[in-house]
C-alpha cells in the first residue's frame, strides 16, 4: 500500500508491541501491556473486519465443566491437572466480569444443567455415583458441593430423569463482551487495525518483522493471540475446531433459563432474548470440522434442529432464525500454551473451547512474558 508520511507515523512506525488477534486474548493481553507501560505504542493487528474465531461466535457460556467433561478429562489428565483447570476457569471468569463489569458483559446467573439422553443411560449412572467425589475433588475452589441432582423442571423430552446441575455457572452476551473490550482497548490508546492478515514473521536482532496481506511492519514484541488459527504461523500443538451453532426466532413465554450441557458437552444450548441458541455436534464428524474453514453442514444443522424439535422444544413450535460457525483452538491438552517462543516473540493460543472462561487470564499472562 501507498502509505503517506502522516499514515506512517501515526499508524505504522515505531511499534513497542504488535498482537495478533483481537479475541479475548489479543485484547486483554494489550490492555495488560498497556497498564505495565503506559507510554508504549501498541497496536492490534486482526485478520476479519470484526474479530474473528471463537471470541464474537461463541455460546457465552460462563461455565466451568459439566460433570461428564470433568469425568472424560480426568481419563487424560490428573486430579491436580483439572483442579488446576477448574481454578482457571472460576478465577477467568471472575477477572472478566471485574475488568468491564456484569452490565457490560450481560452476565446473567441462572444455572448450569447437564441433561443425559435415555440412550446415555451409562454415562448418567457413572455421573450420578461420582457426584460426591467430584464436589469433594472441586471443593477448595468453590467452598461448597456445586454439583447436584435437580428434577426436570423445563419439561425436556427424551432425557434422564434428573439433570445435574452447577448452581454457580452464569452466561453473557457474547457481543455485549466484545464491544465493551474494543471500547475499552481503544480508550486505552491501543490501535487496532482490522482486514489485516499475519502471513508470516521473522525475528531480527532488534525485534520481529511482520509480513501482512498489505504491509510490512516493524515491532520490538510479537505477541500471537490467534487461538484456533495458530498453526498457520506456529508449529504448537494445537488444531482448529469448528463450532457450529443456531438461534431460533422469538419464543414467546420461552421457560427455559440457563446453560446447558449434552453427551459430554459436544451439543450445548441456552436462552437469551427470549430465543434457543444451540450448538455442537462436532463429534458427527471430528475430521470434517477439524478446519479453520467458517461454514455450516447439513449433517450438524440437522442433528441440532432434531435435537430441539424433539428435546429442547418438543411441545413448542420455533423457527430458526440463522446459524454460523466459530472456530476454536484444541489440543491433546486443555490447558492453553502460552509461553515465549523467540527472543521477541510469544503465544497464547489453546483455548480449547473455554475462551469466556480462561482468556482474560490467558491475555495477561501472555503479556507478563516480556
Amino acid at each position: 500500500m501507498n502509505f503517506s508520511y502522516w499514515e506512517h507515523k501515526s499508524w505504522i512506525s515505531n511499534i513497542d508491541f504488535t498482537i495478533v488477534g483481537s479475541g479475548i486474548v489479543g485484547l486483554n493481553c494489550a490492555l495488560e501491556l498497556r497498564k505495565r507501560h503506559p507510554k508504549a505504542k501498541i497496536i492490534v493487528l486482526e485478520k476479519g473486519i470484526l474479530p474473528q474465531g471463537a471470541s464474537t461466535k461463541n455460546a457465552g457460556f460462563a461455565c466451568f465443566g459439566s460433570i461428564s467433561e470433568i469425568l472424560s478429562d480426568l481419563r487424560t489428565h490428573s486430579e491436580e491437572e483439572l483442579v488446576d483447570l477448574v481454578s482457571d476457569r472460576w478465577k477467568g471468569i471472575a477477572a472478566l466480569r471485574k475488568i468491564l463489569g456484569d452490565e457490560a458483559i450481560g452476565y446473567q446467573r441462572h444455572g448450569g444443567h447437564e441433561l443425559f439422553l435415555e440412550q446415555d443411560a451409562e454415562i448418567y449412572q457413572n455421573c450420578m455415583e461420582n457426584i460426591n467425589m467430584v464436589n469433594e475433588l472441586l471443593a477448595p475452589i468453590f467452598k461448597e458441593a456445586v454439583f447436584k441432582t435437580s428434577g426436570n423442571r423445563f419439561g425436556f423430552n427424551g432425557i434422564q430423569q434428573q439433570y445435574i446441575s452447577h448452581a454457580l455457572e452464569g452466561q453473557i452476551d457474547t457481543g455485549k463482551m466484545m464491544h465493551s473490550l474494543v471500547h475499552l482497548a481503544q480508550q486505552s490508546g491501543i490501535q487496532i487495525l482490522n482486514a489485516i492478515t499475519v502471513k508470516e514473521f521473522v525475528e531480527n536482532g532488534q525485534g520481529v518483522s511482520i509480513k501482512t496481506n498489505l504491509l510490512e511492519l516493524n515491532t520490538k514484541k510479537l505477541l500471537i493471540a490467534t487461538n484456533g488459527f495458530a498453526n498457520s504461523l506456529l508449529q504448537e500443538n494445537v488444531l482448529p475446531a469448528r463450532a457450529q451453532v443456531m438461534i431460533t426466532e422469538p419464543i414467546k413465554d420461552l421457560p427455559v433459563k440457563g446453560t446447558f450441557h449434552v453427551q459430554e458437552g459436544y451439543y450445548y444450548f441456552r436462552n437469551i432474548d427470549n430465543r434457543i441458541l444451540l450448538g455442537g455436534g462436532r463429534n458427527l464428524d471430528f475430521k470434517a470440522e477439524q478446519t479453520s474453514q467458517f461454514g455450516n453442514t447439513s449433517l450438524v444443522l440437522d442433528k441440532l434442529e432434531d435435537l430441539l424439535k424433539k428435546v429442547i422444544l418438543p411441545h413448542t413450535p420455533f423457527k430458526i432464525a440463522y446459524s454460523w460457525s466459530g472456530i476454536m483452538g484444541v489440543g491433546s491438552q486443555k490447558k492453553p500454551i502460552i509461553k515465549q517462543i523467540g527472543d521477541n516473540t510469544a503465544c497464547g493460543i489453546r483455548l480449547g473451547g473455554m475462551g469466556i472462561a480462561i482468556g482474560t487470564t490467558t491475555g495477561k499472562q501472555l503479556a507478563n512474558i516480556f
